[in-house]
């Protein structure tokens, strides 16, 4: 199958530091690679990819920020895509609705993985007078719930590769915070729980610009450097060590996230995930196997209760649930039932 992935141009694919989807891009490209399919990856020139690379910026936009209309490098990217979409049997898509009046009613098969919350003001209406009939896939069944009229074609969640983080088994002990810095993600409560259960605490992650005065003003003050620490944004080689000597990933979590892919890299390493019952963490944690679900005022006890958990069945369980030729085989199901619904040409 010639397949064609769009990846959004905020990071490189993969990305050096943070960011989920790009990540996940890059390890179906690969995944997909590997099943003998061809690809093409449309993303910025410094990614780096065994498929066939169309750099449509030259450098991501993040780590590099220039004085240009943002909108240009996208711009480039849908020219690129509308040159070459007659060389593909399916454009799949992670570039939210952008690319959409782009591709629909031009005859060739497409879907668009949604990777972000979907319950913003304004996108139900615009959805339904714009988008409706564009077929999506979502990463978590609660991720759809704010927009059920979606054309929904499937639920893919997330795999990374089997091989990309080994179980530690004889962790160091202390709890860790893995992600972004943002309210939503519970930062101070995570710091909360660490010292109320009196353990220490690592946080690993990165301050949006949009998140520095919260940053500044509610969480670097409870740093104290000893107990709390905060040892920055890391890349995926030092995940290995980070997650793999926690005792427990914390992700205290308030709003509805819609996959949360560090709980599958906890789960990689053996590490299992206290996690607050929001979004999607009901399908992704088994609780009592691969971590507790809880409530706000459940989160203390759970913490005392980590070391009744076998790390090697965390291990197990995440090798059945969420690994990339999982994910890469379920796209290809979606791929060729897509296919399926496009009349054959009868030549004359």
């Amino acid at each position: 199958m010639r397949i064609a992935q769009v990846a959004p141009l905020a990071e490189s694919v993969p990305p050096k530091l943070y960011g989920g989807t790009e990540r996940v891009v890059f390890w179906l490209t690969e995944e997909l690679l590997r099943m003998g399919h061809e690809v093409t990856l449309f993303a910025s020139g410094d990614s780096e990819t065994n498929a066939k690379l169309e750099p449509c910026w030259p450098e991501a936009l993040r780590l590099n920020p220039g004085q240009f209309d943002p909108m240009l490098p996208y711009a480039v990217m849908l020219q690129r895509l509308a040159d070459r979409m007659g060389e593909f049997d399916v454009i799949h898509c992670h570039t939210d609705w952008l690319h959409i009046p782009l591709l629909r009613g031009r005859g060739v098969p497409f879907l668009t993985t949604l990777h972000g919350r979907l319950d913003l003001p304004n996108l139900e209406t615009s959805f339904d007078q714009s988008f409706a009939d564009a077929p999506m896939i979502s990463v978590s069944d609660a991720q759809r719930v704010p927009l059920p009229q979606a054309r929904w074609t499937g639920t893919v969640y997330h795999g990374i590769p089997e091989d990309l983080f080994v179980p530690n088994l004889a962790p160091e002990g202390y709890l860790a915070f893995l992600g972004r810095i943002a309210p939503e993600k519970g930062p101070e409560t995570a710091i909360q729980l660490a010292r109320a259960a009196g353990l220490p605490l690592k946080i690993a992650a990165k301050v949006d610009k949009a998140d520095r005065e919260y940053f500044k003003e509610r969480v670097e003050p409870l740093i104290d450097g000893d107990q709390i620490q905060h040892v920055g944004e890391i890349d995926e080689r030092q995940k290995q060590a980070f997650l793999g000597n926690a005792a427990a990933l914390l992700f205290p979590i308030c709003w509805p996230e819609p996959f949360g892919l560090v709980m599958v890299e906890a789960m990689a390493c053996g590490t299992p995930v206290i996690a607050f019952r929001a979004g999607s963490v009901p399908e992704i944690i088994d609780d009592q196997l691969t971590g507790f679900i809880v409530d706000a005022d459940e989160a203390i006890a759970a913490v005392g209760r980590i070391r009744n958990l076998d790390r090697q069945r965390v291990r197990k369980r995440f090798e059945q649930r969420f690994t990339a030729r999982r994910m890469a085989e379920d796209y290809i199901r979606l791929y060729e039932g897509l296919l399926a619904q496009v009349p054959s040409t009868v030549a004359i």
